[in-house]
């Protein structure tokens, strides 16, 4: 399952490996892992299959292409309203408003470019995503796609997944997260089987420079964006 979600070209990595078949499993060896459920692997290789002869998991080239002309359309469109009008507060709050939904729609655009989910071929997307991201955010692909490969790696994992340690408060949903070792009050090192949030005292159990540079790089990210 995890080989046919990370490789869209299963042809193509086939061929490199037949080098390194070395046996077929036994007819009584297990295909899927002991601690899975078959009836329900089973039930979800057929709804993917279902969903590829639906053609659902193919992408939409105009689709993607309108959204990639309306977000620059949306830039451009809010620096020609701050220079043709000026910097009063309508003409101001209007381009601010047509700036940040370029910028996010920016961001968007390029989390499916950076998941290789726009082009068959990962080297288009990767070149695009650094077009949107590096040019027109700038912002480094190479550091975006850092840090979600670590959010996908430990979702929702406090001091794991950088995702959370941007918002903690903004980003978490639930009453129990995952462990992690965290600090005291007083410095001292524990754990703790399950991070608590109820009434989202979340930052009980992070020290203040711990805050204080989560803070910085949310104020640093969000100065970077707002002046590329």
């Amino acid at each position: 399952d995890a080989f046919i979600a990370f490789h869209n070209d299963k042809s193509l990595v086939k061929r490199y490996l037949k080098s390194l078949l070395i046996g077929e499993l036994a007819p009584d060896q297990s295909s899927f892992e002991s601690n899975k459920e078959k009836a329900l692997l089973e039930d979800f290789r057929d709804l993917r299959c279902s969903v590829e002869k639906m053609g659902l998991l193919r992408p939409n080239y105009t689709f993607f292409f309108l959204v990639f002309l309306h977000l620059l359309v949306l830039d451009v469109a809010s620096w020609l309203v701050v220079w043709h009008f000026g910097i009063s507060f309508v003409p101001f709050v209007v381009g601010m408003v047509l700036f940040t939904t370029a910028q996010i729609q920016m961001g968007w655009f390029q989390h499916d470019l950076g998941h290789c989910s726009v082009f068959r071929k990962p080297k288009w997307n990767r070149l695009l995503q650094i077009v949107v991201i590096n040019v027109l955010k700038g912002l480094p692909a190479s550091w975006w796609n850092h840090l979600h490969n670590q959010h996908h790696a430990k979702p929702n994992c406090f001091r794991k997944d950088p995702d959370l340690n941007m918002h903690p408060l903004l980003f978490s949903l639930g009453k129990t997260l995952s462990m992690e070792v965290s600090m005291g009050m007083f410095g001292e090192t524990r754990m703790v089987s399950g991070l608590q949030l109820d009434h989202y005292n979340v930052f009980s159990s992070f020290s203040l420079e711990k805050r204080r540079r989560s803070t910085c790089l949310t104020i640093i990210s969000i100065f970077i964006s707002s002046v590329s």
